[in-house]
Formats: C-alpha cells, sequence, structure tokens
C-alpha cells in the first residue's frame, strides 16, 4: 500500500472522529434536552398536583421528586393521538373546575384531603371520560415512580446486570 495514500486516509479519519461531537451536538441529540410541551403553565401545575396527590412526597421520594409529572406530560404528548390529548387536558380543567367550585380554591392550592375528595370522585364519576381520565392518572402514576431511577435503585435493589459471570468453568463431564 502506498503510504502516502496511507496516512491521507489516516488524518481524514482522525479529523472526523475529532468533530464527530461537535456534529452530534450541532444536530440536537442530547440527554439533556428539554420537552417542549403542548400543556400551559398552568395545566403542568394541575398535573404536579395531581401527581403528588396519588404518591405525595416522603423522605425525599414521591411522584414530583421523581419527575412523575415531566413524564406524564411527555408521555401525553409522544405517545398519545390529539383526541386523546385534547380529552385528557379537558379533564384537567373540569377537575380544576370541580375544586374551584366544591372547595372555592383551584386543585393545586387545595390542602392534601381536598385533593383526595376531588380524585376520589373523579374515581367513581358515572361520566366515563372521568372515569377514564382517573385510571389513566393512577396507572400512569404509579408506573413512571416505580420505573424512575432513583426508586429502582434505591429501593427496589435493581441492578442491571446481577449477579457474575463467570467464563471460564471447569465442567465435570
Amino acid at each position: 500500500m502506498n503510504r502516502r495514500t496511507a496516512f491521507k486516509s489516516l488524518l481524514i479519519t482522525s479529523g472526523g472522529l475529532i468533530t464527530l461531537p461537535l456534529w452530534m451536538q450541532s444536530c440536537g441529540i442530547s440527554d439533556k434536552n428539554t420537552h417542549n410541551s403542548s400543556f400551559s403553565s398552568d395545566d403542568q401545575a394541575l398535573l404536579a398536583a395531581i401527581t403528588d396527590t396519588i404518591i405525595p412526597t416522603v423522605n425525599g421520594m414521591g411522584a414530583v421528586a421523581m419527575g412523575v409529572d415531566k413524564y406524564m406530560q411527555k408521555l401525553l404528548d409522544d405517545c398519545y393521538e390529539k383526541p386523546a390529548q385534547d380529552n385528557f387536558k379537558k379533564q384537567l380543567q373540569a377537575l380544576d373546575a370541580a375544586s374551584k367550585k366544591t372547595y372555592k380554591n383551584s386543585f393545586a392550592s387545595c390542602t392534601q384531603q381536598q385533593c383526595k375528595a376531588a380524585l376520589l370522585a373523579f374515581s367513581t364519576s358515572k361520566i366515563k371520560e372521568e372515569k377514564d381520565f382517573f385510571d389513566l392518572m393512577k396507572s400512569e402514576t404509579i408506573h413512571g415512580f416505580n420505573t424512575s431511577q432513583k426508586v429502582l435503585v434505591d429501593f427496589f435493589n435493581y441492578k442491571v446486570a446481577p449477579g457474575h459471570y463467570y467464563g471460564c468453568v471447569n465442567v465435570n463431564a
């Protein structure tokens, strides 16, 4: 092989590897990107209050502390179709309106007991959309909490690769 060709190939490859991180940043590929939510700031606060009511923060572990409200926003924006998203937002507003009517306060400003009572009213509602909203909120809040990294590692003692692999073991045959 020609040394000049090999040297030129080596320089081109090295230059490509050196600039690769810059290319990846310019493409916007990163773990730390924020999610542009379709929820308004009031809806986000309401969603945080609901998740905090379902799993309150105790000893630094709770739904809001684990970011379950952000998980719910991303889940609804990315995994549900537009009619389901609109219905969810409509039920958020209905829950807030019911809290204002019953307790003269928005859901996010109510006490923990009042929030529980308002959610329980939705869980036993005869209106299918309200019951479905509650069931979705409860199941996805629990799922998001149980699958958060801190809960898996600190509470469930999850290990990515449990045990040890012994590659060379004598086998008696």
